[in-house]
């Protein structure tokens, strides 16, 4: 995983030291499946979020841990009586950067698999298995929800409209269907979070979906509800004068925010795919070998195989794929499995 800034870099690697000191060998000795949530000053809602997460999904034990973003409440005592591992991060950086921690440390967990989920309740926790079975079975190396395949309880008609408009554009850019590019209820194999670039402080669901499609890893997308919030308030889109609590505004500097990584990361991403690649640490090796494309059904990949014994998906290396069109696209996959930059003023998660 690379850093773009050096003060994030020190401040992870402190983070993950904390938390392997406070844990020990839970932290080094995660189950298959680590269920990943960025807080930030979310008391009276993190509690139960975290307590109705399943133990076992898709019949792997899981483990929950709660990135507290530089909470001033009682986020992480509440996290933490709730049954959550829980790394208290002292500065609020955004949910990107909390979200980019949390990978970190269930990879050197030895997680196989990571689930994200918000904080305030809004995902149905009983959909995880709906997210992740698709690839657990080997099916897509990336899954997200899609409200727009399932049902959401909004009533924000601005909402509903940027959720459609984002859609389409960033499916227009990468030549790759997605119904809903901000859903946060993922699934992903533990790896791909290494190979992505993940810079955002914040508004990084889009950055991480773009990253995926760019590096020909298997996208798919199941139908998911998405809830009212009931407790607290949404942070997304933060503006100089929140405290007014002015939504219409809120939404316009969601939207010019989230515009800007969407096009920001998307021309990034085409600047790489124009010039080869350099492996950089631990995880080139892994990297080198997916870059040869799909291995043979029951043949090991060069860099590993998944703990699951199947031979993993890899990076696309066809273009229909890659494109979203033929077998192993992501309406397949979908029907199958249902059958801010680094100065961006809104540090909120």
């Amino acid at each position: 995983m690379s850093y773009g800034n050096p003060q994030d870099r020190a401040t992870d690697d402190t983070a993950v030291a904390a938390f392997t000191g406070a844990y020990g060998q839970r932290a080094t000795s995660l189950p298959p499946v680590a269920i990943v949530i960025a807080a930030y000053n979310e008391e009276g809602a993190i509690g139960p979020v975290v307590k109705a997460l399943p133990e076992r999904v898709c019949g792997l034990a899981t483990a929950a841990i709660v990135v507290a973003d530089g909470c001033a409440d009682g986020t992480v005592k509440e996290a933490a009586a709730a049954g959550a591992m829980v790394c208290d991060v002292p500065v609020n950086r955004g949910q990107g950067a909390a979200l980019r921690l949390g990978y970190r440390l269930a990879r050197d967990g030895g997680a196989a698999y990571i689930v994200t989920t918000d904080a305030d309740g809004q995902y149905n926790p009983a959909e995880i298995e709906t997210v992740l079975a698709p690839v657990v079975a080997g099916e897509a190396d990336f899954v997200t929800g899609s409200r727009r395949l399932g049902s959401q309880e909004t009533k924000d008609l601005i909402r509903r409209a940027g959720v459609r408009f984002f859609a389409g554009s960033l499916s227009m850019l990468t030549g790759q269907k997605i119904s809903d590019t901000t859903f946060g209820l993922r699934a992903m194999r533990a790896e791909v979070t290494a190979a992505v670039r993940l810079e955002q402080p914040q508004y990084q669901a889009s950055e991480l979906l773009i990253g995926v499609i760019s590096h020909g890893y298997k996208v798919a997308e199941v139908p998911a509800t998405i809830h009212r919030r009931r407790v607290g308030e949404s942070k997304k889109g933060q503006n100089p004068f929140y405290r007014l609590h002015l939504p219409g505004v809120n939404n316009l500097f969601y939207g010019m925010r989230f515009a800007r990584v969407v096009y920001g990361t998307w021309r990034r991403e085409r600047r790489r795919n124009r010039r080869p690649e350099r492996p950089q640490g631990p995880d080139a090796a892994g990297r080198a070998g997916r870059a040869l494309g799909p291995q043979p059904a029951g043949q090991p990949e060069p860099g590993g195989s998944s703990p699951s014994g199947k031979a993993r998906i890899g990076p696309v290396d066809s273009a229909a794929r890659a494109n979203g069109s033929g077998p192993g696209s992501a309406e397949t996959s979908a029907s199958s499995a249902t059958a801010g930059s680094s100065a961006d003023p809104a540090k909120r998660t």
